[in-house]
């Protein structure tokens, strides 16, 4: 090449813009990632929706199998003070308010008066049998409580 010959240059053209498919490896790892947490979220709210189902399926059949109202009450009350000592070593050992306290809890209702029942009801006689059908959804809703781990 001689001095004199100029060479034919071009202005720069920088390259199109990368598109957004397909996707670059980080994402996909992240997109996976998020996948597995999904699936593992939901596989974890079945199975805590499983125990709560035989918890409760446990309860209703203990209860069923008593005949009179004296006899569910005893049946309830035993199955709470159970769920107790399992949540909590010594608490099926706790006695009248201290015992109701225990079982109070933010989404339950003990702190009304078909809970008396539970100290009381299962000596009785003959207990109201709508205050046993009124305390027993609420007892119910405990035992999954206690049973199945779940805080207050």
């Amino acid at each position: 090449m001689s001095a004199g010959t100029s060479l034919p240059l071009r202005d720069v053209h920088l390259p199109a813009a990368p598109g957004w498919w397909p996707l670059p490896p980080g994402w996909w790892v992240l997109l996976g990632v998020c996948a597995v947490v999904l699936i593992g979220l939901g596989l974890w709210r079945a199975h805590r929706r499983r125990v709560r189902r035989r918890w409760m399926s446990r309860f209703n059949a203990a209860v069923d199998a008593a005949d009179a109202p004296a006899a569910q009450l005893a049946a309830i009350s035993e199955l709470l003070r159970r769920a107790a000592r399992v949540r909590q070593p010594g608490a099926e050992l706790l006695q009248g308010e201290a015992w109701l306290q225990f079982l109070e809890a933010p989404q339950t209702a003990f702190a009304e008066g078909d809970a008396a029942l539970l100290l009381d009801g299962a000596y009785r006689r003959d207990p109201d049998p709508a205050r046993v059908a009124r305390l027993r959804p609420i007892a119910c809703a405990r035992f999954v409580q206690l049973m199945s781990g779940q805080r207050p």
